[in-house]
């Protein structure tokens, strides 16, 4: 039974995702359109930072590196694979380009898990402090690889990547993020990520393999970022300039601002701090200083995020409002 469940799920999910892109790109303009792009792709990348950060208890300041592993390793598939395999049906539309596109998305996370291995596997013995250091010096030494491999552009930019990613794509992988992730928290390995969390020494105590589950949770949220980057690399131009240490650091306060360990708090505060300075631009002069009060004094109210730790559910809510006992007449 909850398997069919699951399956009318995802298909009403589908269709619902599609239904939104098809409305979206008639009714709403380009520039809209645009940001909501942005905000559910920033969306992905905070909920696979969360993985780490907030419920696993690590520190990693270097997600930007992972997105830019997978954004650059699926447009070279899309760019040199691909034509060799299809030949000419790899410019038109239909099925077999959307088949092709969702491949170019999972080797994008693929090979940015098995960065995160690479880094994580001698890093993950470390913490706090230590563990941000080196995961900061992994997104530079992407970030200037890249810069000097010309295959991929180097400092030129990667050029002739198709504009494939529209709304319906990055909400479907939002969504599948947040669903995995989610499923993760609640079986026993998420427990055991939680164990870490509150207290390292003492799960480690109770027969917890800290280091090995500390690699999976770093492996799985660099897939995840790998896709974030697949996906904003078939949507805009790619270069290594949106890969800065400053987009690891927006990434961070997207998660702390929601909420460390808070999934829908991810959700939210990726799409607050996409949207805000857009909402902001009608005071071009002052809009990075308002941008920056108002994040501090929400950081001042609100110091655990602006949902802590909890979570926010339709079906939690609409159970509370038939709970209440209905006024006597």
């Amino acid at each position: 039974m909850s398997g069919a469940r699951g399956v009318i799920g995802t298909v009403a999910a589908i269709a619902v995702v599609w239904a939104i892109d098809w409305a979206g790109s008639r009714i709403l303009n380009p520039y809209i359109y645009r940001v909501l792009v942005l905000c559910s792709i920033n969306v992905i990348l905070a909920l696979s930072l969360n993985l780490v950060n907030g419920i696993t208890g690590q520190f990693s300041i270097g997600h930007a590196g992972f997105m830019a592993v997978g954004a650059y390793a699926s447009a070279a598939y899309t760019v040199y694979a691909v034509p060799l395999m299809l030949g000419a049906e790899a410019s038109k539309g239909g099925w077999v380009a959307a088949a092709a596109f969702l491949l170019a998305i999972l080797v994008g996370g693929l090979v940015s898990a098995v960065a995160g291995f690479l880094v994580g596997l001698p890093s993950m013995r470390l913490r706090g402090d230590y563990l941000a250091i080196v995961t900061l010096g992994f997104g530079e030494i992407i970030r200037v690889a890249i810069l000097n491999i010309d295959a991929v552009g180097g400092a030129r930019g990667f050029a002739g990547v198709p504009q494939r990613t529209n709304l319906a794509w990055v909400l479907g992988g939002a969504w599948v993020t947040f669903v995995l992730i989610r499923n993760l928290m609640r079986s026993y390995h998420g427990r055991a990520l939680l164990a870490i969390r509150e207290d390292e020494i003492a799960a480690e105590a109770l027969g917890v393999p800290t280091t090995r589950y500390k690699i999976t949770a770093f492996v799985i949220g660099a897939f995840f970022a790998g896709m974030a980057g697949a996906l904003f690399s078939h949507y805009t131009y790619l270069h290594t300039n949106s890969f800065t240490f400053m987009k690891s650091i927006e990434v961070i306060i997207m998660v702390v601002l929601g909420g460390m360990g808070s999934l829908t708090g991810s959700i939210l505060g990726a799409t607050l701090l996409t949207a805000l300075p857009e909402l902001l631009r009608f005071a071009s002069s002052e809009r990075l200083i308002i941008y920056s009060l108002l994040l501090i004094l929400l950081m001042i109210a609100r110091p655990q995020g602006i949902l802590g730790r909890r979570e926010v559910s339709f079906r939690s809510w609409f159970s509370r409002r038939r709970s209440r006992p209905t006024p006597a007449t």
